[in-house]
């Protein structure tokens, strides 16, 4: 009520307004608490508490350029509060992890045992390689216990035990979790201490999604899973079985399944003038391709046309190994290159996009946008095994039981003799929110449907516990 009269009544006070808002926040209201946030700015621009909430609240809902403006007008008011650096850090982390470190080492140096900031730091001194400074701040941090986030629903709550890898290649699940159904404890497993105990928990969700990157994290993950008789989805040895390199091994030899000869070298073997001799006799031929394992939208990835682009590319390359693939020239007679993309929820397949590409390197966000590509994707979404093919369905539902994955992905081609052509297929794929281009609308119903499969998994997992106990 008192939102409905703020604009009438000048003397509303604004941290009536405040409260209001807060109210809806914490009931999950997240459009009303926004609104309402937004109008105590309007009465009152620099109230301290209602910007930290609202950056919090875009933060927590994916808008992190609005969130870093809010959170950063917090910290030019408040320069001295360890919190305005911590809220900060955590909307810059993801564009800028020097700034989130400066972040958190200033807000320790206002708070040494600042909870949050150990927490973060511990976290980036973990990505950057500083094992054991990482471990010290982390048990500052007290990060070898499952961490609780706010439940904002009524009743009682799902209790959802999430594991995550501190040094990132995580699921994106969070805007699956809605918080007004799941009480989530979210533990980084490269710190949990098997002395503590974990907290009650209905169901394990395992968000450590690529084998290549996180092997530490998932090792882990599985001394967790280990110490719990809830059900597990997406369990630790599963996704530990998913590296590029072993998933090129082991769908290959599924019937209607191509996958690209693969292999990890240490990059000292590459640099050698022995190189292209040592990949003749592995099988490899010109051109190829050299990708830093961990990395993914095309990013650390090259084509090598000739022995003399060798080196070069590598030096580009990060890290002390490197994947060589084979070139898979899986062009479609028009000379583009299509790459599809499906979901895997619980044994069900569901279609996400199918992007064309005049490049080899094809991502949705670089794909072609004219009508008759979009035409494509379109009769894809609206029609998957018409579009694919028996063959290609039934070959696809092998690799779905091969992975053994709850969730995860696969992205991939037909190649001329409708083969499914693989070149990725793991925990991590990303289901991008739809973009608000007029055009691209019919994309939505495909991706809600997709989240409601993701929360009915979640849904059902619980309710197996429950008809356990």
């Amino acid at each position: 009520m008192l939102l409905a009269t703020a604009a009438a009544e000048p003397s509303v006070s604004p941290d009536a307004l405040f409260a209001q808002a807060a109210a809806f926040d914490r009931l999950g209201r997240d459009e009303s608490a926004q609104a309402a946030y937004l109008q105590v700015l309007k009465l009152a621009p620099d109230h301290v508490e209602c910007l930290t909430a609202l950056g919090r609240l875009l933060l927590r809902s994916g808008r992190r350029t609005a969130a870093k403006t809010a959170l950063g007008r917090v910290l030019a008011l408040r320069p001295g509060s360890p919190a305005a650096h911590v809220n900060l850090a955590l909307a810059v982390s993801a564009d800028d992890l020097d700034a989130a470190r400066a972040h958190y080492l200033e807000a320790l140096k206002l708070d040494p045992q600042h909870r949050e900031a150990s927490q973060g730091l511990a976290i980036l001194l973990l990505r950057a390689g500083e094992v054991d400074r990482a471990r010290a701040r982390a048990r500052i941090g007290g990060l070898g216990q499952a961490l609780p986030s706010p439940y904002r629903g009524q009743g009682r709550a799902i209790s959802l035990l999430l594991l995550q890898a501190a040094a990132g290649g995580n699921v994106a699940i969070d805007r699956f979790i809605d918080d007004r159904v799941f009480a989530r404890h979210t533990l980084a497993t490269e710190f949990y201490d098997p002395a503590l105990p974990l907290p009650p928990h209905d169901l394990v969700f395992n968000a450590i999604g690529d084998a290549d990157l996180c092997g530490e994290a998932l090792d882990r993950a599985a001394l967790v899973v280990a110490a719990t008789a809830a059900p597990v989805l997406n369990p630790p040895a599963r996704v530990r079985a998913t590296g590029r390199a072993a998933n090129a091994e082991s769908l290959g030899r599924l019937p209607g399944v191509t996958t690209a000869r693969m292999r990890e070298w240490p990059r000292a073997v590459l640099t050698d003038p022995a190189a292209e001799h040592v990949l003749a006799e592995a099988g490899f031929r010109f051109p190829l391709l050299l990708r830093a394992p961990g990395f993914h939208t095309g990013e650390h990835f090259a084509k090598v046309d000739t022995p003399a682009e060798l080196r070069p590319a590598l030096d580009q390359l990060p890290g002390a190994t490197v994947l060589v693939l084979e070139f898979l020239a899986i062009q479609s007679p028009d000379a583009h290159f299509r790459k599809y993309r499906v979901m895997v929820v619980g044994p069900s397949l569901y279609p996400l996009h199918l992007a064309v590409s005049q490049h080899w390197k094809v991502h949705l966000f670089t794909a072609a946008q004219d009508e008759r590509c979009l035409a494509e994707d379109r009769a894809f979404l609206r029609d998957m095994p018409g579009v694919l093919g028996e063959r290609a369905l039934a070959s696809l539902g092998s690799i779905v039981r091969e992975l053994g994955l709850d969730y995860g992905g696969v992205d991939f081609a037909l190649d001329a003799n409708g083969n499914v052509a693989v070149f990725e297929a793991n925990a991590t794929m990303i289901v991008p929110p739809p973009s608000e281009d007029p055009r691209l609308r019919y994309r939505i119903q495909p991706v809600t449907r997709i989240e409601q499969a993701v929360r009915r998994l979640l849904a059902d997992a619980a309710r197996q516990t429950a008809s356990l106990a």
